[in-house]
């Protein structure tokens, strides 16, 4: 599996420091910043209203982010990032339980998450869209946060992996993902004991 090689959008490569260096009165990272304060807040983020406040034309703030999905996806992924390293600092065990450990705290972060929540829940099929696929940088972001942890697990803390670190993380997360979202995917009840049961036979 690898990732497609794409050109970064203004808004990346100034939250990545490497902006071009012009001083602007408004930036890319404040379209970022404003849209995660509205998601934050519950509120829609909507790109006339975003592109409004910041006193930018929607064309301009389309050349910046380069799609809503991809600004959502990046408020998404500030949001996940510090998600993601909170449950590897509540890691426990070694092997497989330290991974098992760190997979089901997140899961369970992302449950406590209110702006997550409100944003499934008010506009599923973009949350999937953001969520699950190449609409936006947040899935292969996950997956790559994941393959590393394994690569460590198995470096430094005993775990035999079954499958190469890309195609295991790639699965991992397409099974969080699948009992996590339950309700919007087929319909059913979430039901993450499962998704942690299928993630156990994985890795042991």
């Amino acid at each position: 599996m690898s990732q497609r090689d794409e050109v970064p959008t203004p808004l990346q490569r100034h939250l990545a420091g490497n902006g071009s260096g012009e001083r602007q009165s408004v930036t890319p990272v404040d379209a970022f910043k404003l849209a995660r304060r509205k998601f934050l807040a519950q509120q829609r983020v909507d790109m006339n209203e975003l592109a409004g406040e910041l006193g930018v034309g929607r064309a301009t703030l389309y050349r910046w982010v380069g799609s809503r999905d991809q600004l959502l996806g990046e408020v998404m992924w500030s949001l996940t990032e510090v998600g993601l390293e909170r449950a590897k600092q509540d890691g426990r065990g070694k092997g497989a339980d330290w991974v098992l450990s760190i997979y089901r705290r997140f899961g369970e972060l992302i449950l406590d998450t209110p702006a997550v929540l409100h944003f499934v829940r008010t506009e599923p099929e973009c949350a999937l869209r953001v969520m699950t696929t190449k609409a936006s940088p947040q899935q292969a972001r996950v997956v790559a946060w994941y393959r590393d942890l394994l690569l460590e697990a198995e470096a430094r803390k005993g775990l035999r992996l079954k499958l190469d670190a890309e195609t295991l993380a790639f699965v991992l997360i397409r099974v969080a993902e699948s009992f996590l979202w339950t309700d919007l995917i087929t319909g059913g009840e979430p039901d993450l004991s499962r998704g942690w049961e299928v993630a156990r036979v994985l890795l042991t």
